[in-house]
């Protein structure tokens, strides 16, 4: 990456303060890029979805993956628990979702509790070998008494194939019979999972990010506090694909320590540390065993350590240079936080980032673990920063109740903010489009074919607030 006019400029810059100049470019089509990292996690997407308790659960790992992006566990979740999820993640189909399963004897009232919690709107009924019967949307449930069972209002199932039917067959079966869904089995007619006809369509799109026996990939976040060597070889041996030594402070001797136990126990496993926001935070860790520096100290929308503390770095330039580092040491860097569009993940990659870490964005979806709240004109979820009171509490249950208290007077993070449902992209594989849209388009105008070349070839600008204005898009006339 170079700066325009070859003039780099004397302080620091946030996303908003840059654009990219379009350049040369051979690359015909979006979808000949290759938006693979190379940072060794086995991501066939530059998305890795931060290790918050309100964001980072099984749906949105499943989801997530099944995509090609990776989510971290966050480091609170006991290790059983994580267990539990990683078995789960790692039995998915890499094509058909996991559905929403109701006995033909449940209520109406049941369905109309469940149905919405998914982006695919609709619940299979089962017998009692598994076997679909019947489909419930939405639709059925309208005017209908809360009390009546499943089976009395349910579908006939219009599209059913074998599991190993093809994304494109499934689609083309689907938009035939107009149908809401195809329900898949496997040989012996049990259910195996369910298609869109948008879900057949990502399938051909996207890559699935797999370990070496087909499962689906997932991180999970450890502490510095604590036997953090212990708490690794535990994740592992769950079958954890990457691990994330993560801390607000990573510039810090407890965390190089941390780093290095866990890479004494983990030695062919990608390790990721942070956060740091400067070259020697960036080489502190890598020296420590990193292969991976997670960059990023309060541009995040959860977090108040900016405003709290002053401390901090306008994110741009802080992953700039925290890539250029960690590349001479043949390492990597995730940039964590502050994206808020498209954009700003085509300039971190720009900047260098192998991966960008997304958090709040993708609070207010179907996947996230949160409850779905209805204020009469619209759905939310509640989400948290991770150093906030809520989560501080949630992290100390174990200690007394003076040492909770005690910590709980310095909190750095929002404890309960409203993430809205976008009615248009309510669910995150529609924010991974808009993102894998937005990105892939930034790549042909650069004239790259993968995430290097965008690297290699991105010519940077510096703007004013004007300019930053100029480029957004006007939803109604002046």
């Amino acid at each position: 990456m170079r700066f325009l006019h070859d003039r780099t400029p004397d302080h620091d810059l946030t996303y908003d303060d840059v654009f990219m100049v379009p350049g040369p470019s051979a690359v015909a089509s979006r979808y000949d890029v290759d938006l693979s990292t190379a940072d060794g996690t086995g991501a066939t997407i530059p998305i890795v979805v931060a290790n918050m308790t309100a964001i980072a659960g099984k749906r949105m790992a499943e989801t997530v993956a099944r995509r090609g992006g990776l989510v971290v566990i966050p480091q609170d979740i006991p290790v059983p628990v994580v267990a539990d999820v990683v078995r789960f993640v790692k039995s998915r189909h890499l094509v058909y979702d996991t559905p929403i399963v109701l006995r033909p004897g449940q209520t109406v009232a049941e369905a109309l509790s469940l149905i919405p919690k998914r982006a695919h709107r609709a619940a299979v009924v089962v017998d009692d070998e598994q076997r679909p019967v019947g489909l419930v949307t939405l639709v059925e449930c309208r005017e209908v008494d809360r009390f009546a069972q499943v089976h009395e209002v349910m579908r006939p199932i219009e599209v059913l194939v074998d599991a190993d039917t093809d994304a494109r067959t499934a689609f083309d079966r689907v938009d035939a019979a107009r149908a809401p869904l195809a329900v898949a089995v496997d040989r012996d007619g049990a259910l195996v999972g369910v298609l869109t006809r948008a879900g057949a369509l990502r399938a051909t799109l996207y890559t699935p990010a797999t370990d070496e026996r087909g499962g689906l990939r997932l991180a999970a976040a450890v502490g510095v506090n604590g036997d953090a060597a212990g708490k690794a070889e535990a994740l592992l041996a769950a079958g954890v694909d990457c691990l994330v030594v993560d801390t607000a402070h990573g510039h810090q001797q407890r965390m190089a320590d941390a780093v290095k136990a866990v890479r004494g126990v983990a030695p062919g496993v990608p390790l990721v540390a942070g956060n740091v926001v400067s070259a020697d935070g960036t080489r502190a860790l890598v020296e420590a065993g990193a292969d991976i520096v997670k960059v990023g100290v309060g541009p995040g929308a959860m977090c108040t350590t900016r405003m709290m503390t002053g401390m901090g770095r306008p994110q741009f330039s802080a992953v700039l240079e925290c890539a250029e580092t960690a590349r001479d040491m043949g390492a990597h860097v995730w940039a964590d936080g502050g994206v808020r569009h498209p954009r700003d993940v085509a300039l971190a990659l720009a900047a260098g980032a192998s991966s960008v870490m997304v958090g709040s964005w993708f609070a207010g979806t179907h996947e996230s673990p949160g409850d779905l709240v209805d204020d009469g004109d619209r759905q939310y979820k509640v989400s948290f920063g991770m150093a906030s009171a809520r989560a501080v509490a949630n992290r100390t249950s174990g200690e007394s109740a003076y040492d909770r208290a005690r910590k709980g007077l310095y909190e750095e993070g929002i404890s309960s903010s409203r993430m809205y449902l976008d009615p248009a992209r309510p669910g995150v594989e529609d924010l991974l489009d808009q993102i894998c849209s937005g990105v892939r388009s930034a790549c042909t105008y650069a004239g790259a074919e993968t995430l290097g070349q965008l690297h290699a070839r991105a010519v940077v600008g510096v703007q004013s607030a004007a300019g930053y204005s100029e480029g957004r898009p006007l939803a109604t006339s002046w």
